[in-house]
């Protein structure tokens, strides 16, 4: 005979200890979450404030763009955060290159924070102030080498995508052009602008309207292919550098041991903003195109340009600050 048993007031080891993890609430997220990112002006703080309304929207909860000049503070930040998804970081190449180029950053970007998604990608422009005698890369090249170390060029924090494009540049052309480090892409741009500096490779948002207006030369964009960004300006490979392709990826990630529902269900509420015509507008007038992407593609991404720029660095001897 089936006797039905009744266990009144017993408690199962762990569960209240699991109801209380990072995770386990179904009614994620039920406060505002905290985005950090770059200097505002950026091309990732670009980035923030297209996806921040849409993702408040449909997590109905508040996204707050918090704004960090430091990458490696900004890694440190979310690293330092609480896995319960609502501490995420929002930054671009550098997070997974910085570790390549300096001996002194010792976080791993897939161990110590975790890839959610991907949000867009974008080449660079390479831009030069009016003055300067180089309507080409290959003209541009030419005077370099006809003067090493006369030249110099602006960009941001170190290991940057600014800073990465034109130490490739340097390395693959065989010229000596001086670094002049910023606080950020803006001012970066701005001391180019300003005739400080005589050249800059920057992203599309930054740049392009200096080149649109006059206040800069605009004369080759970094990517294998003709941009749609910006038509009819050529390659720097097909216009004096043969094989050069350099360009930036915007990310986001969260704290380590976040739980994996939490990481896909920010995924897969991004990618659905990243999906709406008006959001992918907003990204090509900053200067760049959504790209949606889940957790497994964007660690993917990162192993796969680790091991590339990392064979790169090494052969060219391009080490950060």
């Amino acid at each position: 005979m089936l006797k039905r048993i009744f266990v009144v007031g017993c408690v199962v080891p762990g569960l209240f200890a699991l109801a209380g993890s990072p995770g386990w609430s179904q009614d994620y997220p039920i406060r505002p979450i905290r985005l950090v990112t770059a200097e505002p002006q950026g091309g990732n703080d670009f980035a923030a404030r297209i996806i921040a309304p849409g993702l408040t929207e449909r997590m109905g909860q508040q996204i707050i763009v918090d704004n960090r000049p430091n990458g490696a503070i900004r890694v440190d930040t979310v690293s330092k955060g609480q896995p319960d998804g609502y501490t995420l970081l929002l930054d671009g190449i550098s997070v997974w290159l910085l570790p390549l180029l300096r001996d002194d950053v010792n976080y791993d970007p897939i161990r110590d924070i975790v890839p959610v998604c991907t949000l867009a990608t974008a080449p660079l422009i390479m831009a030069v102030y009016p003055t300067v005698a180089a309507n080409s890369v290959k003209e541009l090249i030419a005077l370099a080498k006809a003067a090493p170390g006369t030249l110099n060029y602006s960009s941001g924090s170190s290991g940057g995508s600014g800073h990465i494009a034109a130490e490739l540049f340097k390395a693959m052309a065989g010229v000596s052009i001086v670094r002049i480090p910023y606080k950020g892409t803006g001012p970066a741009v701005q001391g180019l602008v300003s005739g400080e500096v005589q050249l800059s490779i920057s992203g599309v948002a930054s740049v392009a309207p200096h080149v649109k207006s006059g206040r800069l030369r605009g004369l080759a964009v970094t990517s294998a292919k003709p941009s749609a960004l910006l038509p009819g300006m050529p390659t720097v490979s097909a216009s004096g550098l043969p094989g050069y392709e350099a360009g930036t990826l915007t990310g986001i990630w969260a704290p380590a041991k976040t739980p994996a529902r939490l990481n896909n269900k920010v995924s897969q509420e991004i990618s659905q903003v990243l999906g709406r015509a008006e959001i992918k507008e907003r990204f090509i007038a900053s200067g760049s195109e959504a790209l949606p992407s889940t957790p497994a593609e964007f660690t993917a991404t990162i192993k796969s340009d680790m091991i590339k720029w990392g064979k790169v660095f090494k052969d060219a001897g391009i080490r950060g600050e």
